[in-house]
């Protein structure tokens, strides 16, 4: 069972969040769209929106960097493992709250609003939930890295995710032994990635660096100037 949950189930998931990802802009180009309800409760939104979008694409760029960059890399640098462990827990533990925060005001906006419950997905609800409890978990994995600052728990992760692109058949046997909530938030991640194309999270793929620079949420409708 570990082998197919992290050796094979991470292909599984990668292969679907592209293909079907790649299918639904062909087939269903009209239903790649956040969906926004900004006229509803729209201070919440703005508030909930930033603290959660920003929590999170820091997050991700983290994951993507920290656990992918060859360590070869860091050690020419002179990034000690530990240091990149501090760095990672203080950054990570950071974003990670400010996602959280911001998740849970979305989650309460949607669900505490009749207006917007109304228009409000079985996906909608079920994919910001998922989200939060990989939040959860991935909070819950700053304690235990605390308790072992060497920085090497953190290598075996990058040696599993490096593994994974690069076909190592040995790729599920580096975490192993690795503590379960650190396998938990893997598989959840997997599994965020596998149900990606089926929700409204496809619309990150559009222009995600707009997210950085835009003026407001999502602009519905502007003002008519005199």
């Amino acid at each position: 069972m570990h082998e197919f949950l992290f050796g094979t189930y991470p292909y599984i998931a990668l292969s679907v969040l592209v293909i079907g990802s790649v299918a639904r802009y062909e087939r269903d180009p009209f239903t790649w769209k956040s969906s926004s309800s900004q006229l509803l409760r729209r201070k919440q939104l703005i508030l909930g929106s930033i603290l959660f979008h920003v929590g999170v694409l820091v997050i991700f760029f983290g994951h993507l960097i920290g656990l992918l960059t060859p360590i070869a890399i860091f050690d020419a640098l002179g990034i000690s493992h530990g240091a990149k462990q501090i760095l990672a827990i203080a950054a990570g533990g950071v974003a990670g709250a400010m996602a959280l925060i911001g998740g849970g005001m979305l989650l309460h906006r949607r669900m505490t609003d009749p207006r917007i419950l109304a228009t409000t997905t079985f996906a909608d609800t079920g994919i910001l939930s998922l989200l939060l409890a990989q939040l959860v978990l991935g909070v819950g994995t700053i304690f235990v890295s605390l308790q072992h600052l060497d920085g090497h728990e953190m290598t075996t992760f990058m040696s599993w995710a490096q593994g994974i692109f690069t076909f190592d058949p040995e790729a599920a046997s580096y975490i192993e032994h690795a503590h379960i909530v650190f396998r938990l938030h893997l598989f959840l991640g997997l599994t965020i990635f596998l149900l990606f194309p089926f929700t409204r999270l496809v619309h990150i793929l559009s222009v995600p660096l707009r997210y950085l620079t835009r003026p407001g949420y999502q602009i519905v409708r502007s003002r008519r100037k005199e």
